[in-house]
């Protein structure tokens, strides 16, 4: 592979992962504003590829969807996320091709596997679901074999998964109507936004040749992923939070609940992950009790990662990373600030959907440091040489 293709490989992870933020970002806004079943089928909005516009059409859309009356200031929101989504695959879909392009049977799964996908859409919206969930399954096994399989450095690897898990964050995006915002869809689809984002971001990060020099950052290293796991399990109980409409559950009161230190909970229904399907869960369905116990979870997780990343920035500055243990605090302190805010305020639009983008944001810094406590080995000397 040529140091030209290289480059553009190194500039495509770049622009993907900062779209990927962007998409992010406009879809907890999509979340928040309630515009998650504007469009009551999918990929299509009441039968248009884009959205009824004309009188006609918003005839025939409340004609033909009767339980869900057109709303426009809603059904552009989504439609427009899952345009901004599309694109993003297609650039991941590049990445992909480009990080195999030189192992012809990984090549040939990313292409099949794209194209297993295309059709499985094809079929969904014809209605034969049977077929289309088989090439689906098809088209997320594929890249994911190719990128265990693939003798590249991580980064390829990393790209080439990348696609996998695009392929399923648009089925999630399926179920999250289909199934009417079940709340395990809805915090899947939120966390798979996620992951999509902090794989593209991580291979652009190894792209650029972020690394150490050695292994002397081994000790520290292992602390970064344990914040990183406590802080996706942190995001999952934001998501579960959202998906349940419990961000409320305890008024607008902090650090108490209901004006209690101990108001009444009901854990066990709180964290029930599957309910039937056929129930229509916009607004939620959980009582009170429940609500405020999921609640109550989310900061008893934010108490602990904060107190974690705290300790984590701190060690990190000390071993003479202090750029990254400074952008860790201040990110860290903002993102507590916002989830404050958020129940003080009443969940204003603005900063909710800013809490989301901030805790990706929190996720990059710790991505960076990982990047940066790890070996600089084969991902930068393999770009270096051109990928000869």
């Amino acid at each position: 592979m040529s140091s030209r293709s290289v480059k553009i490989l190194r500039g495509l992870a770049l622009l993907a992962a900062v779209f990927a933020f962007g998409v992010v970002m406009f879809g907890a806004f999509v979340r928040l504003s309630n515009a998650g079943l504007s469009c009551p089928d999918w990929p299509t909005c009441y039968g248009q590829v884009a959205w009824p516009e004309h009188q006609h059409e918003i005839a025939q859309a409340n004609q033909a969807f009767p339980d869900r009356p057109f709303e426009t200031h809603k059904a552009w929101r989504e439609q427009v996320h899952r345009f901004l989504a599309g694109s993003l695959g297609v650039l991941v879909l590049s990445i992909a091709l480009i990080a195999s392009w030189r192992t012809r049977w990984a090549r040939m799964a990313v292409i099949a596997g794209a194209l297993f996908a295309v059709v499985g859409t094809v079929l969904y919206i014809r209605g034969e679901h049977v077929w289309s969930s088989v090439l689906s399954a098809f088209a997320i096994g594929l890249p994911l074999i190719a990128a265990i399989g693939l003798r590249r450095p991580g980064a390829w690897r990393i790209s080439v998964l990348a696609l996998a898990v695009i392929i399923f964050q648009a089925m999630l995006g399926m179920w999250t109507v289909t199934l009417l915002l079940k709340p395990i869809v809805v915090m899947g689809h939120l966390l798979g936004g996620i992951t999509t984002f902090a794989l593209l971001a991580y291979a652009a990060l190894r792209y650029a040749g972020v690394g150490a020099r050695d292994d002397s950052y081994a000790a520290l290293r292992k602390l970064v992923v344990i914040g990183i796991v406590l802080l996706i399990g942190q995001i999952a109980l934001g998501g579960w939070t959202s998906a349940n409409y419990a961000a409320l559950a305890c008024g607008t009161d902090f650090p108490t609940c209901l004006g209690q230190w101990a108001p009444p909970t009901d854990f066990k229904e709180g964290f029930v992950l599957w309910r039937g399907i056929g129930v229509n869960y916009e607004g939620g369905v959980l009582d009170m009790a429940a609500r405020s116990a999921i609640q109550i979870a989310h900061r008893i997780g934010a108490l602990i990662v904060f107190c974690y990343l705290a300790f984590l920035a701190h060690k990190v500055s000390r071993r003479g990373l202090r750029g990254l243990g400074l952008a860790i605090a201040v990110v860290l302190v903002t993102q507590v600030l916002l989830g404050i805010s958020n129940v003080h305020f009443g969940l204003p639009l603005p900063v909710a959907t800013l809490h989301n983008g901030v805790a990706a944001l929190l996720l990059f810094v710790l991505l960076a440091t990982l990047a940066r406590t790890q070996q600089r080995h084969d991902d930068s000397i393999f770009l270096s040489l051109g990928a000869r």
